[in-house]
């Protein structure tokens, strides 16, 4: 017979939250009232659904339940705290409830006959608030609850995943200024009730960089704050201590944080291993993910890489199935975000410092080594078009490539691949003026090239031969013609002098040259370069269109227009004719036959080549590119002969701005723009006073 249910209690409120108030709990503002409306009391409860909170170990999804029972408890009849991290815990808080409720199984010897009271008093009675904490199984949780009820029901669960369980509600890292409040306050540097605007500049800011450093991850933040007050060390002592002993300050316990009984690192400790059990794929795709930038990983880098990532993580990236498992693991315990409409993956920055911290040094080499080859086998040749798939590599694939040019630096990896993946990215960031980047790119290739082939071999000239362009673009004249004849000497005696790659390096020293004004230097270069091209590659190849456009431009700049002008609408013939529509070359050779129509005082003629020029530029090269200032400059030039100040000055402030943000305000170009310009402005200016 099955014991009568007792009556619900009158006289008394049970409450069971385990801690005390948190003084310093800080934002989350939204949260709460998200909460709150979905578990109102002022709906039915039998048509409200349970709610849980997802999100990383130390995100503060306790912290976070804990306050909404503090703030809103006086709308429950009962508030309830369960520990559901195992069936043994939900056992024992089950049983001690049943004593708070004086029910008649209390003391059953029979822990199954205590819960199932237990969950026929849920069932009987309403208005009460169910609160199951770490619920990373929701299924055990699950089986501890009433089939039908009329209270209320919170999970705070690692598991992104809830099913029909419970509606999902992510707990994220903070903001910088919640995070930069919640450390000052716990700090001791900054009172409970003194807004942030309050605080010192200088608590703040050094505030501001620790927040970012442990990106706003709540734990520790609190970690940071608790070890301030009680050595009594500044802010900024503390972040540079941080960076000496991260893995000894993440896993530092502190007196005075009682109601947090894990550190970072341990917190997270047990999750590794539990994913390393279930899933060694899944083990694996973590590791790999804290050697990569953090966010937005795209997981066609993990499928075109596949080959360099190991059997295992090899084989499960090669599989849509499997990858699908592993991830499934893995978010279980919100160990990383999936993004699955955009397929990227992001992963929080101390997972990646506390796991790469857990690794002896062999094993952090070995997996940043497998890191740079699986980028290098999914980055393409350097592509220069644009439109979507510049965007995406531009956006997705840069900041992993920068991170494997850290990584190769920290742990040495001198390996052709490594400095192919340097190499190619260089050239990807080159073709759309992202020059300083490029260069720096390009210089730690040819370090690990000159190690790994020698000084004299052709990949090394290859490098030098970019450095070159860079330094001429960037306005180092000396260092360029150096790295020229270097590149040009190595070709010459491992390639030969007829060698298509010898004549890059003639033509490319023709254009220094020529770009500083020594004519008779260059056009001997550039001709010996085109005779080259055309014994080797043929008229119509690009190198060798791109020769006939250098040589056009040498000729106008000599103001020999009649001979500039033939072999310029030769080369636009074929360009037109060989090319895809709104090939840069195109654009180069209208650019060109522009300026020509411009000296001799064809302006309609000049601002219509110009124009196109222009649409095919920004179309290709970009709107930021200085090809694009360079146009634009003309353009302004064009404007202002014909008394056009307004649209003149607004075209030169375009050009002079995509200089300066490109090249900085001391290169050659962004003088000659900004000297341009203030002859625009003084001619506006003088054409007001004169009015």
């Amino acid at each position: 017979m099955i014991p009568p249910i007792p009556p619900p209690l009158h006289d008394s409120r049970i409450w069971t939250i385990p801690y005390a108030r948190n003084p310093f709990f800080t934002g989350r503002e939204h949260l709460l009232a998200l909460l709150h409306e979905r578990l109102s009391t002022a709906r039915t409860a039998a048509l409200i659904q349970s709610q849980a909170l997802y999100g990383l170990g130390g995100i503060g999804k306790s912290q976070t339940a804990a306050e909404y029972a503090f703030r809103y408890g006086d709308d429950y009849a009962h508030m309830f705290w369960m520990r559901a991290a195992t069936s043994e815990t939900l056992a024992a808080d089950f049983v001690t409830l049943a004593e708070l409720l004086d029910l008649p199984e209390k003391d059953e010897q029979d822990q199954q006959r205590t819960v199932a009271a237990v969950k026929r008093w849920l069932a009987a009675n309403e208005g009460w608030l169910l609160i199951l904490d770490n619920a990373d199984d929701l299924l055990i949780a699950q089986e501890f609850l009433p089939t039908s009820h009329k209270g209320y029901i919170l999970f705070t669960t690692r598991a992104q995943a809830t099913g029909a369980i419970a509606a999902s509600v992510e707990v994220e890292q903070m903001n910088l200024q919640e995070g930069t409040l919640l450390l000052l306050r716990q700090a001791k540097l900054l009172d409970i009730d003194t807004p942030l605007e309050q605080a010192q500049y200088a608590d703040r800011a050094a505030a501001e960089r620790i927040v970012r450093e442990m990106d706003g991850l709540p734990l520790a933040l609190v970690q940071a704050g608790a070890y301030v007050e009680e050595t009594g060390c500044s802010l900024d002592d503390y972040l540079r201590l941080y960076s000496t002993h991260r893995k000894d300050l993440l896993a530092r316990r502190s007196n005075l944080l009682l109601d947090y009984p894990e550190t970072v690192a341990t917190t997270w400790s047990l999750s590794f291993q539990q994913v390393e059990q279930a899933n060694p794929a899944a083990s694996d795709l973590l590791c790999l993910c804290a050697f990569l930038a953090p966010d937005a990983i795209p997981e066609d880098l993990l499928t075109r890489g596949a080959a360099e990532l190991g059997a295992v993580l090899g084989a499960a990236t090669a599989d849509p199935f499997k990858l699908n498992e592993a991830l499934e693991v893995l978010r279980r315990y919100s160990l990383v975000r999936r993004d699955g409409s955009a397929h990227m993956l992001s992963i929080h920055r101390l997972v990646q410092t506390v796991l790469k911290e857990s690794m002896n040094k062999e094993t952090q080499r070995a997996w940043a080594e497998r890191t740079v080859r699986a980028v290098n086998a999914a980055f393409p040749d350097a592509d220069y078009s644009t439109g979507a798939m510049y965007q995406y590599y531009l956006q997705y694939f840069m900041p992993h490539i920068q991170e494997c040019a850290t990584l190769i630096t920290q742990y040495h990896l001198h390996f052709p691949e490594a400095a192919r993946l340097l190499f190619q990215a260089g050239a990807f960031l080159y073709a759309h003026g992202f020059y300083s980047q490029s260069q720096s790119l390009h210089e730690l290739a040819l370090a690990i090239r000159v190690q790994v082939f020698g000084s004299d071999q052709p990949d090394v000239a290859e490098s030098l031969n970019v450095l070159a362009l860079l330094a001429r673009i960037l306005g180092d004249y000396v260092q360029a013609e150096g790295f020229h004849r270097q590149a040009l000497a190595i070709r010459e005696k491992t390639l030969g002098p007829e060698h298509p790659a010898t004549a890059i390096s003639l033509n490319n020293l023709g254009v220094l040259y020529r770009v500083q004004g020594k004519y008779e230097q260059a056009e001997p270069l550039l001709q010996q370069a085109l005779s080259i091209y055309e014994l080797s590659l043929g008229s119509d190849h690009p190198d060798t269109l791109i020769t006939f456009i250098n040589l056009a431009k040498l000729y106008a700049e000599q103001r020999k227009y009649e001979q500039a002008e033939q072999l310029l609408q030769q080369t636009l013939a074929t360009c037109e004719r060989v090319l895809e529509p709104g090939h840069p070359h195109i654009a180069l050779s209208l650019n060109l036959q522009a300026r020509l129509s411009y000296e001799q005082g064809n302006y309609e003629r000049a601002e219509a080549l110009w124009k196109r020029s222009l649409t095919i530029i920004e179309k290709t090269l970009g709107a930021e590119h200085p090809a694009t200032a360079e146009i634009l400059n003309d353009l302004a030039e064009l404007s202002f002969v014909q008394g056009r100040y307004t649209q003149a000055q607004s075209l030169c402030q375009r050009a002079l701005s995509i200089c300066e943000n490109i090249f900085g305000p001391e290169h050659p170009d962004t003088i000659a723009y900004r000297k341009h310009l203030t002859r625009i402005l003084s001619k506006r200016e003088g054409e007001q006073d004169d009015g």
